[in-house]
């Protein structure tokens, strides 16, 4: 095979293997898989394009007027009215052939595995991501855990971290699920937040699964990994979310964070405010920490982001992003390294029994 054959371009340039092939850039652990909802995939079959480790394709109808009241609040910006909290008549999140078109969308972008980072308490509907998954082709990796405070089921409050463990490991280990997250802190991590990393970080060690967190925009990631680390949780087996929204141009907080060995999640990209997170990652690229960077939008929202509208859809991280960050010079090794082999790193575990 020559040179210009094995540098075959997928969706908006993605390269899927570096010159001379695409061969594993790292090894697994024996018996490693990435579960997604169908099936378990072994991790080299994921070398075909990009890996988007934090996307939502089934959210209740409620869960964003939720947390956009939630936002306003929490930032000072004015109340959201109480009309804001209704769902929309309609959702996009439960019109089964229309998620399966975005997925195949996605698909031809380049996309080859993407997370769904929900769970019940966000109105995650599994069987919903099943139905989509088979009928797209495209492979789907659920997740499992609880938000944030203000989303937490109320029995939460009265749980022993050791009963939250216990619910999460049942519910890994009878469902197909890929990994624990997202789990997240809402502002300052409250005592019941910190309760539910101590469990995570049991569910952790009982199966294998790695953990996707979320932030504030990154505020009290450090915490976060902290606190998970003193949990069991080793660093390489953790993703800090949301550490783009950070205001850091120097990008020393996720230095910090791929310091420690753990994944730094830029994970809200695909917009017109990108230049600052690819000044982030360009700092991040000249630190030498390329193998500690995720990339994803965590698309929730519908409307004209939607491709069926003449959006940008679920590939938008790819289609969008990615060429800003050819423009300012990363090149496409790098860029594979990010988009396909880091979150299979992330992904792949060893079940446990």
């Amino acid at each position: 095979m020559r040179r210009r054959e094995a540098l075959r371009v997928l969706g908006g340039g993605l390269v899927a293997g570096a010159a001379g092939g695409a061969a594993e850039a790292a090894p697994f652990p024996k018996g490693a898989v990435i579960r997604t909802v169908l099936k378990d995939l072994a991790p080299g079959e994921l070398t075909g394009g990009a890996t988007l480790f934090h996307e939502h394709m089934s959210l209740s109808p409620d869960f964003m007027p939720k947390w956009m009241s939630l936002f306003r609040a929490m930032t000072g910006r004015t109340a959201a009215p109480a009309a804001s909290t209704a769902p929309p008549p309609s959702f996009f999140m439960q019109d089964a052939d229309l998620m399966t078109e975005e997925m195949r969308a996605a698909a031809r972008d380049g996309v080859v595995c993407i997370v769904d980072q929900g769970h019940p308490d966000m109105g995650r509907d599994l069987q919903f991501l099943k139905q989509i998954s088979k009928q797209s082709g495209l492979p789907i990796v659920a997740a499992c855990g609880y938000y944030t405070q203000p989303f937490y089921p109320p029995q939460i409050a009265t749980w022993s971290e050791e009963r939250i463990a216990e619910e999460l490991v049942h519910e890994a280990m009878t469902l197909p699920i890929g990994a624990i997250g997202e789990i997240g802190t809402w502002d300052v991590m409250t005592p019941d937040e910190r309760k539910v990393f101590r469990a995570v970080g049991k569910v952790h060690q009982a199966t294998g699964l790695p953990v996707v967190t979320h932030t504030n925009f990154g505020k009290g990631a450090m915490e976060q990994l902290e606190l998970l680390e003193s949990a069991g949780v080793a660093p390489g087996r953790v993703a800090i979310g949301h550490v783009g929204g950070l205001n850091d141009p120097a990008a020393e907080v996720p230095k910090a964070i791929a310091r420690r060995g753990a994944f730094v999640g830029f994970d809200r990209q695909g917009g017109a405010g990108d230049a600052a997170q690819v000044k982030m990652v360009l700092a991040m690229l000249e630190a030498g920490y390329a193998d500690y960077l995720l990339f994803s939008s965590d698309f929730s929202m519908g409307g004209s982001q939607l491709k069926r509208n003449g959006g940008p859809g679920y590939a938008k991280t790819v289609t969008v992003f990615v060429p800003k960050l050819r423009e300012a010079g990363v090149d496409e090794k790098t860029l594979h390294g990010i988009l396909v082999d880091n979150p299979r790193r992330l992904l792949a575990f060893v079940p446990k029994r």
